[in-house]
C-alpha cells in the first residue's frame, strides 16, 4: 500500500537549532536507508520550511503506524512533529476502474 506522508517539524528553545539538526541528521540516515531498502519510494524537503514529504510502500496501516512510532525523530521529539497521512491509489488502477465503468 502506498501512503503520502507530510511531516511538519518544530523545535523548542531548549533544544535549539543544533539539537534539531542532530536529530534530523539521524532521521535522514534512517530515511535514506529505508529508501535504499524500497520502503520509501521517494522523499523531498520543502525549501525554506521544516517540512518533508515522503511516499512509502508498506503492507498495511498497522505496519506504517509501527514504522512511525520507531522513527528517531518521533522517539526523541514526537511531540514537536505533526504527520499527515494519506493513502494513495496508483493512477493506472484508477484509470482502469474508470474505463470499466463506461
Amino acid at each position: 500500500m502506498l501512503y503520502h506522508l507530510s511531516f511538519r517539524v518544530e523545535y523548542d528553545a531548549e533544544m535549539g537549532q543544533p539539537g534539531l539538526f542532530a536529530i534530523w541528521a539521524e532521521e535522514a540516515a534512517v530515511a535514506l536507508g529505508a529508501k535504499s531498502a524500497g520502503v520509501v519510494v521517494d522523499l523531498w524537503k520543502v525549501v525554506g520550511e521544516r517540512r518533508v514529504f515522503v511516499v512509502v510502500n508498506v503492507e498495511s496501516p498497522d505496519a506504517l503506524d509501527q514504522i512511525l512510532f520507531d522513527l528517531p525523530i518521533m522517539k526523541k521529539m514526537g511531540h514537536l512533529v505533526q504527520v499527515e497521512v494519506k493513502a494513495l491509489r496508483r493512477y493506472e488502477d484508477f484509470a482502469a476502474d474508470v474505463k470499466a465503468r463506461l
